[in-house]
């Protein structure tokens, strides 16, 4: 039984190599091998197909890739009159087989052929990389907005949790992965491999990433983490060359200092809340002693929001000595405060995106402190202000329910004081 199962699989297997080297030799154009890869012929050759497919979508220029998601959008639509006969059908009839119908029906056919071309090795790749291409023609062309929802509803069910991998980056992980992690930190650049060191090597330093086993040598989000004896308040200390490594039993804080997604073609897929509750977890069996868990986070949005505020009767004359470079620390640290937590959009959530991130995953905004990262980015986009969020793990749930439900921005009773706080606008004493 066994022997003949073996041999069984060996032919599938050479079956499968054969045909995909015919597949080279397919004259058939890219919209027709779809189609086949549809029909009965995909249930046989799909491997072959698929390959074939995607081979040729990744040899298409520029417009042929434009016309090849019109095809998707249009040509593997839903029928909209058959949906909604189906549903007449299925409020006078609801019965299991009228159900299977219009389940069926309400699928558009470019969710199956995605599922199809998921076959190959590698295809999951290809196809994450074929939707960042997507969605460079998304404003040209918002019509292809429905393919996108496709690519979305699939992504979230082939990224979900029970198919992500945690693993620490460390000084020993392989070249390659390290080479993505320079190239993809998104919020504090690593300038060269003793920068890199610096934030791996050390014991009181930690990166966790999460995998997917489709895309092994792809990192899809990674977190940097610096465990300290305080909360800090500046991120030029906790990256300082300077600085005296700590012992990580003698860490008080755990720090997320950097959030970096890596894939353009997973956005609006989320990781982050994940990651966090999933580096809490090891984290607090590998260093049970630490007390608090925090970020360490830029405050994207406050420069911007300053510049509308300048014509302000109560606070417009500060919002402008912030951006001239002239406000002292206090004034800075007051319209921060007021800024995270009274700037809304029309929905009622914060205008600061990183805000809303960890607000939504139920932590609090803890503190706020000025002049903490004098980069060129950090002071073009926050006049150097960052944040402290607080994640208490006995509250997160509390807090994520309050700001879902209600859009209650959770603060510390300090920071509600300093938004409040009455503003008697201050300059700095000019350098001598």
């Amino acid at each position: 039984m066994q022997r003949n199962r073996f041999l069984g699989d060996l032919l599938s297997q050479l079956f499968d190599r054969r045909s995909f080297l015919r597949g080279k030799d397919d004259t058939r154009d890219i919209y027709q091998l779809c189609q086949a890869l549809l029909s009965a012929e995909g249930e046989v050759s799909g491997l072959r197909l698929a390959a074939t497919i995607l081979d040729r979508y990744a040899a298409l220029g520029a417009d042929e890739k434009t016309a090849f998601f019109q095809f998707l959008n249009a040509e593997l639509d839903i029928d909209a009159q058959t949906v909604a006969q189906l549903a007449t059908d299925y409020a006078e009839t609801p019965t299991p087989a009228v159900f299977q119908q219009l389940s069926s029906a309400s699928e558009p056919k470019r969710q199956e052929l995605f599922r199809r071309l998921n076959q190959p090795v590698g295809a999951t790749q290809a196809l994450v990389a074929m939707r960042v291409d997507l969605l460079a023609r998304l404003k040209d062309h918002p019509e292809l907005a429905r393919t996108n929802l496709d690519f979305v509803h699939l992504l979230r069910s082939w990224f979900n949790r029970g198919f992500l991998v945690l693993q620490q980056i460390n000084w020993d992980t392989s070249a390659r992965i390290l080479d993505k992690i320079v190239a993809y930190e998104a919020v504090h650049h690593i300038n060269d491999l003793d920068d890199l060191r610096r934030r791996l090597y050390p014991p009181d330093r930690r990166c966790f990433a999460f995998f997917h086993p489709a895309m092994p040598g792809e990192p899809l989000i990674f977190v940097e983490v610096a465990l300290t004896q305080e909360i800090p308040s500046s991120i030029d200390a906790v990256l300082s060359d300077q600085r005296t490594p700590l012992e990580a039993d003698q860490a008080k804080a755990a720090v997320f200092y950097s959030i970096s997604n890596c894939q353009k073609g997973l956005t609006g897929i989320s990781f982050g809340n994940l990651l966090i509750k999933q580096v809490v977890s090891e984290l607090s069996l590998t260093c049970p002693q630490i007390e608090s868990y925090v970020t360490l986070s830029p405050i994207p949005g406050l420069n911007k929001w300053l510049a509308t505020q300048t014509e302000d009767e109560t606070h417009g004359q500060t919002a402008q000595t912030i951006l001239d470079g002239t406000a002292t620390p206090e004034d800075v640290r007051a319209m921060a405060a007021r800024y995270l937590l009274l700037a809304k959009r029309n929905d009622g959530l914060p205008v600061d995106p990183v805000a809303r991130f960890h607000l939504g995953n139920g932590a609090e905004i803890h503190d706020v402190h000025a002049d903490a990262d004098t980069s060129s980015n950090g002071m073009a986009q926050s006049s150097g202000a960052m944040v402290n969020y607080l994640y208490d793990l006995t509250q997160t749930e509390r807090n994520h329910e309050a700001f879902a439900m209600d859009a209650n921005v959770i603060a510390s009773r300090g920071m509600r004081a300093l938004s409040t706080t009455a503003l008697v606008t201050k300059t700095k004493e000019p350098t001598p």
